[in-house]
């Protein structure tokens, strides 16, 4: 996908469903600019040693070494353009965050199919990642193959978005990157404990979030929008892990 023309796609399977939502712009120019003006000078190491045992032997990346004053500045952008982004912050429900990671895939480089960490972090500080988000750093057009594809329910999917465009999808999901055949794919991901943990009650709360809206700029607060905006606020009273 190099253009992004739908903000959501849902995938509904004989064997349930998957929600991904693609999200454009969620770095502004002048922060796209600023992060890979950094990640130019960054110190970067061999990806497998975060990797788990087993996707250690399918994980062939590069990604910022921690507790650097690169890293943290790159921290700070991306956390901030995540936490103002209204769409991301509706379809995942946040209550905790990981660190943001960032990597890079040079030619040859690629991440076999795995399913990421349940729990990430350490005593006290441990996040379960419920949601995964991929924000595309690199120009499409700088770097061939790098695709983000991930298994929606035996279906395959693919995705290479614009740069400062992010993507978030279930971190249960089997997914990849494909081998990069040309250039250099740079991007960021961060892991998110939603207030809502089972998918299924999300993509609920996200349709009546967005029926809300649609029918807020037609008929604005009218009965319908109440009754709406009462089943929305319950259910995720009832639903909510706060």
């Amino acid at each position: 996908m190099s253009r992004i023309r739908l903000l959501l796609q849902r995938l509904e399977l004989p064997g349930g469903f998957i929600l991904i939502i693609c999200a454009p712009n969620v770095l502004a120019a002048e922060e796209l600019a600023a992060v890979r003006n950094e990640l130019q000078s960054a110190s970067f190491v061999d990806g497998a040693s975060t990797a788990g045992w087993s996707a250690r032997e399918v994980k062939k990346n590069l990604q910022v070494t921690h507790d650097t004053e690169s890293q943290a500045k790159l921290q700070e952008i991306v956390r901030a353009a995540f936490l103002r982004n209204a769409m991301l912050q509706a379809a995942t429900l946040p209550s905790l965050l990981t660190q943001v990671l960032f990597n890079r895939y040079d030619l040859g480089m690629e991440y076999g199919p795995h399913v990421d960490a349940p729990v990430m972090g350490s005593l006290g500080n441990a996040v379960r990642s419920d949601v995964a988000i991929t924000i595309f750093l690199s120009d499409s057009k700088t770097y061939a193959g790098g695709e983000l594809v991930v298994d929606a329910n035996g279906m395959e999917c693919a995705f290479k978005l614009d740069a400062g465009s992010a993507i978030a999808y279930p971190a249960n999901s089997l997914h990849r990157v494909t081998p990069v055949t040309q250039g250099a794919r740079y991007a960021a991901v961060i892991w998110v404990q939603s207030q809502v943990r089972d998918a299924s009650k999300r993509e609920l709360l996200w349709d009546l979030h967005n029926a809300k809206r649609q029918i807020f700029g037609r008929e604005g607060k009218s009965a319908t929008f109440d009754a709406i905006s009462k089943s929305h606020a319950n259910l995720m009273r009832m639903w909510a892990d706060v």
